[in-house]
């Protein structure tokens, strides 16, 4: 998937400007999509330059404008166009694999921190993930259908958060066994 989609889906629910995105890119939105201030700000003028969104500038006092960004009916289209396209699955590039077909050529130690390591990710992921759904999905079933299915993507990243923490017990336990 493309950021352009992302983006594009981001402001089908509500207008933003680049900064606005990327607090949500880094808050909210962050466990579908994740992206740089440079990259967001970059396909916001790619998709304006094509049509996709329009833009508004907002005076600051001594500071450049703000560019608040919408999108366009043919941003509606193409986002729609690419909602109803099925979607490869998604590569698997993992690092993390990669260094336990060879981990026998490294003490146990350096996986068992590289483990340690990415739990403490996982647990801080998990964490945000939680308080997302405390604070925005806690009664799901009397969101309206719009903000069921956001709630199912965040549902997923909290699964994906709750079987990597398994697999890292299952992985710190068998490298604690003689």
């Amino acid at each position: 998937m493309a950021l352009r989609y992302a983006l594009l889906a981001a402001l089908h629910e509500r207008p933003a400007t680049g900064y606005d995105l990327n607090q949500r890119f880094g808050r909210r939105q962050g466990f579908v999509w994740n992206a740089s201030h440079q990259q967001i700000y970059r396909e916001l003028g790619r998709l304006h330059d094509e049509g996709l969104l329009s833009m508004e500038a907002e005076p600051q006092a001594e500071r450049p404008d703000r560019k608040r960004y919408t999108i366009t009916p043919a941003g509606e289209v193409a986002l729609r166009e690419w909602l109803a396209t099925p979607q490869p699955r998604p590569a698997t590039r993992d690092p993390l694999l990669v260094k336990f077909f060879a981990g026998d050529l490294v003490e146990d130690r350096v996986l068992f921190d590289e483990l340690v390591s990415l739990r403490h990710a996982w647990e801080e992921r998990l964490a945000a993930y939680r308080e997302i759904e405390a604070t925005w999905f806690s009664e799901p079933e009397t969101l309206s259908r719009h903000y069921r299915l956001q709630y199912l993507a965040l549902r997923r990243g909290i699964s994906a958060g709750q079987a990597w923490l398994g697999w890292l017990d299952e992985a710190e336990t068998l490298l604690r066994t003689p």
